[in-house]
């Protein structure tokens, strides 16, 4: 076993899948206490279900890079559920709701209507729930994905204390005169290039798992904002890692496999949270 380990290690291809599995589950993580604690754990959900809606149109319109599409209008979708979804009729929930429904339907329909491809249940299949393109990458998306990853980390780094104050009480910090609609705004870009970064990973419908599980295994057993995000990012990179060397090792779709370890990690959380007498958030 070891052996085989180390012999696939020194595969580039498997490399550069470690290499951008673990940022994008850093990032998805660092992100994920603040959405699951203002109650916008979905967020990623819909927003992921837009990427897709987005994906299909790049096919359609034969863009080479699909990113400057894909990536632009899963910003404006973010930026749209998180500001507008709280100040109109349609609240947080229902505005999610409708956007994510929306935009996989008419993914789904485009990649039906204009699709060239012989195996398109094959190609939806894999788009919503990842493939082996994570075993595929390129040096240039693998750069890309570092170069994103750096950014994310740095912004959380450098506005922690303000994405703490409006995660907690937005009221009490706009009193304060922090300009909570930009770093609303901050939030939803963030959270929106984490999504077009983990489509490749786990899949359009599994990529709340990056953002969700973690955070809340972490909650089991701390009760710190601060505890919790350490705990939080620890298990993501320890579980994306865990999860593509099984799906290298036995060959399993890699973000059902990680998503799979992100359960178990949960599930052993809770027993430790009881254990250590761990309070939740």
């Amino acid at each position: 076993m070891i052996d085989t380990l180390i012999t696939y290690f020194q595969l580039p291809l498997v490399q550069k899948a470690l290499i951008v599995g673990v940022l994008i589950a850093l990032c998805s993580s660092l992100l994920g206490v603040t959405l699951v604690l203002k109650r916008f754990s979905f967020i990623g959900d819909g927003l992921s279900h837009v990427a897709f809606g987005a994906m299909t149109i790049a096919a359609v319109l034969n863009l080479s890079n699909d990113m400057l599409l894909i990536l632009p209008i899963t910003v404006l979708s973010a930026i749209l559920l998180l500001h507008t979804g709280q100040n109109t009729k349609i609240k947080g929930d229902a505005a999610i709701a409708m956007i994510s429904v929306g935009a996989l339907a008419f993914g789904y329909l485009l990649m039906n209507l204009f699709s060239t491809s012989s195996n398109l249940s094959g190609d939806v299949c894999s788009t919503l729930f990842g493939s082996t393109s994570i075993l595929t990458l390129t040096d240039q998306e693998v750069w890309l994905c570092i170069g994103l990853s750096v950014v994310v980390v740095l912004i959380f780094i450098l506005f922690y204390h303000k994405i703490f104050a409006v995660t907690f009480d937005e009221s009490f910090a706009k009193a304060t005169g922090m300009k909570v609609e930009a770093y609303q705004l901050l939030i939803a870009t963030v959270i929106a290039v984490i999504i077009v970064l983990a489509m490749n990973l786990v899949g359009s419908l599994l990529i709340s798992a990056l953002v969700i599980f973690p955070a809340l295994s972490a909650m089991r057993m701390f009760g710190n904002f601060k505890a919790v995000t350490i705990c939080s990012a620890v298990l993501s990179v320890c579980c994306a890692f865990l999860g593509i060397v099984v799906s290298v090792l036995e060959g399993t779709p890699v973000g059902s496999t990680i998503v799979a370890v992100d359960v178990v990690a949960f599930l052993m959380a809770c027993v430790a949270g009881k254990i250590m007498g761990g309070r939740r958030c």
